[in-house]
């Protein structure tokens, strides 16, 4: 079948000129090759001196990559990770050689490195180095002039490189060098390539810099780009020859990097190279044994099993004391905002918003840099490294400790094997679906024998039914976890099931920290009421009820004293909704619209508007909803009794 497709015509206005700029730069090629002798070629190009020039080129052209990569990659990398001041006039300092007409650039080096330079005189006069009319002369022109190629090139890609990669792996235990060239050097491989070749190409190419200031001096520092130069003036045909040799090694470069200047990050090529299998699907690669999700921890993690308590306190835009004993799991809720991975990132000692006074058993971690806390971090994205397999993800933290790679890697299997994807131990991320990636994730983190483990929103990425499966997983592991387990959810589901406390923040600060029955029975907060599906509204209390404090009046059972702050807790269910004003008992009649329904299960959640109250949510059956005639639009009234309000006392 053939795919059609929409064409837009260019207005001519632009299409025209469009046009001439694409014949004004193609004309000085096709005048190359049109003027090139092609049957002398060979000879031309076999000439000693054109020879000896080539090499020279070469010679120089791969000792300028060669300093552009020692000095560039570290200023590349320092542009993109490191807030400092003055770092628009470095970046000014990078670019500058590339508009800098080459002459001037000639001269500049002259004046900085030559013989009356700045520094010339001490060079020659203390290790004997005279850069001017010299092989190293030309290095130094050509690398001034290509190096910028590099930085540019490889600072987009690592600004294009999320840091989460890199703050994952030191939670691991790697060293920053150890990060930087495990992790972030293979994911921005591309840009290093891109970078390194137009590099290459454009040290190969330099002249006006190397002829003002290494000289024209054969054998010496005449390159091709001189010869050519010198052969314009009595062999006008060999020099056509000779730029004909350029134009084919800068038109290759181009066509190998095929436009990506900055390179593909490695995640989206490894998600172009291989699309995700399904959640279960059996592996098809070699075989691997794989255990059951019951097997006992790995025996080379024994000798280090223990108990870790935690105590934490945390100022800065966080402003809490944190306390638990081992094997205790907090689930950490709260509002966009409220503090809740800044917390984790302070354990971490990740972010100068909040500081950390940390002690892990007896340990206190808090001068320790991050990679030797001994606290595992998973994001809510799991960060695996895409340029690894799930095994060699798993046994990075291993690794970064010390651990032989053959013991690692049985002990990331075994992790593997716990964890139910054992057989995918293969595979890289980008073909494991997002169940297995965040499963791997967790055995990652496990096998690094933290002391501390923070999850950030570890499932809010996977469908209900993976879900609810990498819950059972997840609960079913952290039961045996001798260290404490911080955990960041907007899922209520996942804070009762998974925690053993649940930490309410609200601007940074502890609003509550109760086991999750009394925080479903009282929470403190209206967002976290309205999280586990109740009906929050906040008052103050008064002598004919809780004046609410978006308007209207709520008549309540239980006393408290006069101007006590509240919030009034309704559960949907404890709403009745009918078409007629109700008659009887109910002390809380309001009139209202419905404004939305929503299935949840067998029953449906009705919210209705009213001008005297808050929004109000009721959870009717299906049935109810079609005897009443239940629509988006129809005028209804509400009622709740008075023994139906539960007040918390903020």
């Amino acid at each position: 079948m053939s795919r059609l497709r929409t064409r837009t015509r260019p207005p001519l206005a632009l299409a025209l000129p469009a046009l001439l700029a694409v014949a004004f730069l193609l004309m000085p090629l096709v005048g190359i090759l049109v003027r090139t002798q092609w049957g002398d070629l060979g000879a031309h190009l076999s000439s000693p001196g054109v020879v000896e020039a080539l090499k020279l080129s070469l010679l120089v052209s791969l000792w300028a990559l060669g300093l552009s990569l020692l000095l560039g990659v570290p200023l590349a990398w320092l542009l993109a990770r490191v807030p400092f001041k003055g770092k628009a006039l470095v970046r000014s300092l990078v670019l500058l050689p590339m508009v800098l007409p080459p002459t001037v650039g000639g001269v500049a080096l002259l004046l900085g490195f030559g013989r009356r330079g700045l520094l010339g005189p001490w060079l020659e006069g203390t290790f004997g180095i005279t850069l001017p009319f010299h092989t190293s002369g030309a290095v130094l022109a050509a690398t001034f002039v290509a190096m910028p190629f590099l930085v540019i090139s490889l600072e987009g890609a690592l600004g294009g490189l999320k840091q989460s990669y890199e703050e994952t792996a030191a939670s691991l235990g790697a060293s920053p060098v150890r990060v930087f060239f495990t992790v972030t050097l293979p994911m921005v491989g591309p840009g290093l390539i891109a970078g390194a070749a137009l590099t290459w190409a454009r040290a190969l190419g330099e002249f006006g810099a190397t002829i003002t200031f290494a000289g024209n001096l054969p054998g010496t520092t005449q390159t091709l780009p001189l010869q050519v130069y010198l052969l314009l003036q009595d062999q006008p045909e060999a020099a056509t020859s000779v730029s004909l040799l350029l134009l084919a090694i800068a038109m290759g470069v181009l066509i190998a990097l095929r436009g990506r200047w900055t390179g593909t990050p490695a995640a989206a090529r490894e998600a172009v190279a291989a699309p995700p299998v399904p959640d279960e699907a059996p592996d098809t690669g070699p075989a691997t044994v794989t255990t059951t999700g019951t097997a006992a921890p790995p025996e080379s993690a024994a000798h280090e099993a223990g108990h870790w308590p935690l105590h934490a306190t945390v100022t800065g835009f966080n402003q809490l004391t944190l306390a638990a004993e081992p094997g205790t799991t907090i689930a950490v809720v709260g509002e966009n905002g409220a503090g809740k991975t800044t917390l984790l990132r302070a354990l971490l000692g990740l972010t100068p918003r909040a500081h950390a006074e940390l002690r892990l058993g007896d340990a206190d971690v808090t001068a320790l840099p991050p990679h030797k806390r001994q606290v595992a971090w998973v994001p809510q994205d799991g960060a695996l490294f895409p340029h690894l397999s799930a095994l060699a993800n798993t046994a990075y933290g291993l690794r970064a400790r010390g651990v032989p790679r053959a013991d690692a890697r049985r002990e990331a299997q075994a992790w593997l094997d716990r964890l139910a994807v054992g057989h995918l131990a293969r595979r890289k991320p980008a073909q494991l679906s997002g169940g297995q990636a965040q499963r791997v994730a967790l055995a990652r983190a496990l096998a690094a024998r933290p002391r501390l483990l923070l999850l950030d929103e570890p499932l809010a990425a996977l469908d209900q039914t993976t879900r609810a499966r990498v819950r059972h997983t997840l609960r079913t592991h952290l039961a045996g976890f001798g260290g404490v387990c911080l955990i960041v959810t907007h899922d209520p589901v996942e804070a009762v099931s998974l925690a053993d406390r649940v930490l309410v923040l609200a601007d940074g600060r502890t609003l509550q920290d109760a086991p999750p029955a009394e925080v479903s029975r009282h929470p403190r907060s209206p967002w976290v009421a309205r999280m586990l599906g109740r009906n929050a509204w906040p008052g103050i209390a008064s002598a004919a009820g809780l004046a609410l404090a978006e308007g209207g009046r709520l008549v309540v059972a239980e006393a408290l004293p006069e101007g006590a702050q509240a919030l009034a807790i309704i559960a949907p269910e404890a709403v009745s909704v009918h078409r007629e004003r109700p008659d009887g008992s109910p002390r809380n009649v309001w009139p209202g619209t419905v404004r939305e329904i929503t299935a949840v299960g067998s029953r449906l959640r009705v919210l209705i508007s009213s001008g005297g109250v808050p929004d109000l949510v009721a959870e009717i059956t299906p049935e109810a909803a079609s005897e009443l005639g239940i629509v988006d639009g129809a005028e209804v009234w509400t009622s709740v009794k008075a023994t139906e309000v539960t007040l918390v006392r903020l």
